[in-house]
């Protein structure tokens, strides 16, 4: 099983989960995170870290959210590794829990 980066993340990007990550499975893009599903050891360390509350157990997926499984893989692939926590966007806080954001995801 792995864990998942869902749609709350786009906009807000805190990293404050890939400090905790023991595999460095965490990968960064203009205004998300993901997680590759290949690294991830289902440590369970990730998912309190995030303030916007956007990590999930594959298994626990939020209704709607399911094909964040398949973004989180297609994208690590591309998207540089990221271990090490930055300042979130200075209006991740304005994004936090506003719906429908896939549309604003930047690749």
């Amino acid at each position: 099983m792995t864990f998942v980066v869902t749609e709350n993340c786009i906009k807000c990007k805190y990293t404050d989960c890939v400090e905790v990550c023991p595999v460095d499975c965490f990968h960064e893009g203009p205004n998300f995170l993901v997680i590759d599903p290949e690294e991830c050891i289902d440590c369970t360390l990730c998912e309190p870290e995030c303030p916007a509350e956007a990590i999930f157990p594959e298994d626990d997926l939020p209704s709607g959210q399911e094909h964040f499984l398949e973004l989180n893989d297609e994208l690590s692939r591309i998207w540089p590794v990221i271990t090490e926590m930055k300042d979130p966007p200075q209006d991740a806080a304005e994004w936090d829990g506003k719906p429908d954001k896939l549309d604003l995801l930047e690749r």
